[in-house]
């Protein structure tokens, strides 16, 4: 990106990665270089610019002759983003169980989940939503690895969009997903690390039954690139 765009095509990718993360823009939407910069009232060469970087995250297609479109839901990067995100959030949960920390420590992650208990009570879905990724951030930050997070978070994109089209249908996990943290905290307070990592196994589950929500899922019908045959 030049330098004299490179700023504003920054801020259009931050954007439009919100808008199909969030699924504001869902998976398989046309998108319309003009449309976007009219609507931003800037010229089109950001906007190209932040869609080529899209399409190199893969999150849109630009097709030659045809247009630039929202990719879909990938069952392979699907998949290695439960991987990913399973095996660091164990790695996070044992070693922040395994440090001798004094109990003052976990303050903070006890303040978010009232915070969360909060939220549930008053049914304010997107604060629910905002504490419980804090949650999670705390313990990488207790586990003296909030670099692990960042650098998980990068490969997140396609499962939290299908997390994001389910939410839109205001399942209520609420109560599960409080008593599923409190568990988390007691095994951390225990400083028993089998203890926590069997507490985020049960809280985000296994692969193999991660995966095969994409499947029975009919929320997420048309919405999802089937793996190319061998």
């Amino acid at each position: 990106m030049d330098s004299g765009t490179g700023g504003v095509a920054f801020r259009v990718l931050d954007l439009l990665r919100d808008l199909i993360v969030t699924v504001q823009l869902r998976p398989g939407q046309r998108l319309s270089e003009l449309e976007i910069a009219s609507a931003l009232g800037i010229s089109k060469t950001p906007v190209r610019e932040a869609l080529i970087r899209l399409d190199e995250m893969d999150l849109v297609r630009i097709v030659p002759q045809s247009g630039t479109y929202v990719t879909l839901i990938s069952v392979q990067r699907y998949t290695t983003a439960c991987f990913i995100r399973l095996h660091l959030e164990v790695g996070a949960a044992r070693m922040a169980a395994a440090s001798a920390a004094p109990p003052h420590s976990l303050e903070k992650l006890r303040q978010i989940h009232d915070q969360l208990i909060d939220a549930e009570t008053r049914d304010d879905h997107s604060a629910f939503v905002s504490r419980d990724e804090d949650f999670h951030r705390e313990i990488f930050l207790l586990a003296g690895h909030l670099d692990a997070w960042v650098t998980g978070r990068r490969a997140q994109f396609d499962l939290n969009r299908a997390r994001n089209i389910r939410r839109e249908h205001r399942i209520p996990r609420g109560p599960e997903v409080i008593r599923q943290h409190a568990e988390i905290i007691a095994a951390l307070e225990a400083h028993d690390p089998d203890r926590a990592e069997a507490a985020i196994h049960a809280h985000i589950g296994d692969l193999e039954r991660q995966v095969g929500r994409l499947f029975t899922d009919n929320r997420l019908n048309g919405l999802i690139e089937l793996p190319k045959p061998n």
